[in-house]
């Protein structure tokens, strides 16, 4: 039986990947510090005998007993309340983190597949972004901790791979989304659901005319679950390409959850991308993938989810402290 070590197993996607793992028949170790991940996102998996769980930040010495066939290092916060509120630990996640994980598939002879982003892409000049893009990136902005720690890991990923022939896998994720997403986390799909079901007024930064790309969760780890039994090893988008505008997203968010809610402006934030589409020529050349899941089933899906979070969890707007779990 095949292992494979799953960091960030507690987060939304993280917590997906492990349970197609156990489907797939892998003996799956997880890992996670909970500094943005939950615990009941993988509790209904700990009296699985497949399933192993590790209370860890990656950033520090990591050590795993016996044989590892696999890694996939999705330790890291992924919305931008998150990473602006911890940059520093945001780094080194990505920098500390991903040097121990590919220290790790080295001892073990293991294939890693590290979790990069389209953010790496920064505020796009080419539409739609192809993997051949190297990005428009304000490396001292606000988002530039997020945004760098994904560029750097990349970076000393491809390094172990060209220097010591490990074997690596890079996804560049597009905005993902389905249940398990943290209704506060701060992202377009979790703010408007939570708005529209506590009937407050959609709030769209800008004019609402920037554009986003949604892939239904199931999709995303599929394309991931294929780029790792691939043998490819430069970056590869997983994401939809279907576009749509934030301001005409609103309105089908309102027509989905039956409410009567206005759509209110605010402020962009800075370097907040304009463009987000996903250029997947390569991934359904090299993978045979594309989405399945079309926006309206998925939200659909991920709607009936945020309607069954009970009122507190609804109406909690305070996001986490993470305080204790950092070190200065």
């Amino acid at each position: 039986m095949e292992k494979v070590l799953i960091t960030g197993a507690a987060g939304f996607l993280g917590s997906h990947l492990c349970d197609k793992f156990i489907k797939e028949g892998f003996q799956v170790i997880g890992m996670d510090n909970f500094i943005t991940g939950d615990k009941k996102n993988i509790s209904h998996l700990l009296d699985n005998p497949l399933f192993q769980f590790i209370e860890h930040d990656v950033t520090e010495f990591i050590k795993i007993e016996g044989e590892l066939d696999y890694i996939l290092h999705f330790a890291s916060p992924a919305s931008p309340i998150d990473y602006l509120k911890i940059p520093i630990q945001t780094l080194k996640v990505g920098s500390l983190g991903t040097h121990n994980l590919l220290g790790l598939a080295k001892a073990k002879n293991a294939r890693l597949l590290i979790a990069s982003t389209s953010e790496v892409y920064g505020d796009p000049l080419v539409h739609p972004q192809t993997e051949e893009y190297y990005g428009n990136v304000n490396t001292i902005g606000p988002r530039g901790v997020y945004d760098e720690a994904k560029r750097f890991q990349e970076s000393i990923t491809m390094a172990y791979h060209r220097f010591h022939g490990l074997e690596t896998r890079i996804v560049r994720i597009f905005n993902t989304y389905g249940p398990r997403m943290r209704l506060n986390d701060g992202r377009v799909i979790p703010a408007f659901m939570g708005q529209a079901l506590r009937g407050e007024d959609l709030t769209v930064f800008g004019d609402g005319m920037q554009t986003r790309s949604f892939c239904y969760v199931s999709d995303q780890v599929d394309g991931i679950y294929k780029l790792l039994f691939s043998d490819y090893s430069n970056p590869v988008n997983i994401g939809n390409p279907h576009e749509i505008t934030i301001k005409d997203f609103a309105e089908e968010i309102i027509k989905l959850t039956g409410t009567d809610q206005k759509i209110t402006y605010k402020e962009l934030p800075k370097d907040d991308p304009l463009q987000r589409q996903p250029d997947i020529t390569l991934a359904k050349k090299l993978l045979g993938w594309e989405p399945k899941v079309g926006r309206e089933e998925g939200m659909l899906k991920t709607f009936n989810y945020f309607k069954s979070l009970t009122k507190d969890e609804l109406y909690k707007s305070e996001h986490k402290d993470f305080s204790k779990h950092i070190r200065k």
